[in-house]
């Protein structure tokens, strides 16, 4: 039977990333009649493992401690050799940095075909066509992988989870061939980050560079907090200093989908646009009744924010439940 692979990392977990790679490789493996299998490099929590296996029809884990610290080389390695023994038609990955690394060198390494970003997977002809957002989100592109396995990387939250199978996965552990890597990271810097990861969110509340200063993002943090949503900001926001850089959304930020991203104080450039245009829900607050996101957004206010945000606040805390 032919089979679809997730690869997933142990040290990304399986959060909303991780399950929406579920769910494409669900979807697509019962559009091709094939085997969903489930690859995991490094140690994974119990609990997550146990929901993957809910999920697939396979799961080979190789729960080596060296794969516990993500280095580049010793994951190609380890994803190459257990994605081979599977002979895939198509290998699906997350939207976190190991993944981004990973796709491209590992569709290389299986003689197949990549692509990044993929917000839509489909078959036609017995071809895997992905469907990704083009010229800063202004248009949508369909590509057709003729070489096989499709090695795919999805944008984060652009897929939705898989539903349980009813059954349960048993997990087979795999040991792997390690190489002396070439290439070895040295030194990391955690982000300090509270609550959810940005490109898990469920509510957004970014600000622009029509904030004006710093202070601001502290009434926009209460809105956040009100609305039990994170905080994210534009990349003129970021580039200022106002607030720290890992909160940029856009072509050279964060690619985010949230159910709802309130843009405040936000044009809406076309680079902006690229990295929250697959938001469920676009609301706007804007002084200039012709910014761009007005024309991207469901709901919008052309007014100063500083007249909104306060009103907006005190008006959800009343409506939603601590």
């Amino acid at each position: 039977m032919s089979a679809v692979v997730i690869c997933l990392f142990g040290a990304t977990g399986y959060g909303r990333s991780a399950q929406g790679v579920a769910g494409a490789g669900r979807a697509l493996a019962g559009e091709l009649g094939a085997e969903l299998r489930a690859v995991v490099l490094g140690p994974m929590e119990e609990g997550e493992l146990s929901a993957l296996s809910g999920v697939a029809d396979r799961i080979v884990h190789a729960d080596q401690a060296e794969l516990g610290d993500y280095q580049p080389d010793l994951a190609l390695a380890a994803a190459e050799q257990l994605c081979k023994v599977s002979e895939p038609t198509a290998v699906l990955l997350a939207n976190d940095v190991y993944s981004q690394e990973v796709t491209p060198r590992l569709a290389h390494r299986l003689g197949g075909s990549s692509m990044a970003d993929v917000t839509e997977i489909s078959t036609a002809d017995g071809m895997i066509r992905v469907q990704r957002t083009a010229y800063g989100g202004k248009a949508i592109s369909v590509y057709e992988l003729k070489k096989s396995p499709a090695v795919i990387s999805t944008r984060a939250r652009s897929m939705a989870p898989a539903e349980p199978t009813g059954r349960t996965a048993e997990v087979e552990k795999a040991s792997v061939e390690l190489p002396e890597p070439k290439v070895r990271i040295v030194e990391r810097t955690a982000e300090q980050s509270e609550g959810v990861k940005l490109e898990d969110a469920d509510v957004i509340v970014s600000g622009g560079r029509g904030l004006g200063g710093p202070e601001p993002f502290e009434d926009l943090r209460v809105l956040a907090e009100v609305m039990k949503g994170q905080q994210a900001a534009s990349r003129a926001a970021c580039d200022a200093g106002w607030v720290p850089p890992n909160w940029q959304v856009g072509q050279t930020g964060k690619k985010v989908a949230p159910e709802l991203y309130l843009a405040i104080a936000i044009s809406g450039a076309s680079q902006h646009l690229l990295g929250m245009g697959d938001s469920k829900v676009i609301a706007a607050i804007n002084t200039d009744a012709d910014a761009p996101i007005f024309k991207h957004c469901s709901f919008g206010i052309a007014e100063d924010f500083k007249k909104v945000v306060p009103l907006l606040t005190e008006k959800l805390r009343g409506l939603i439940q601590p």
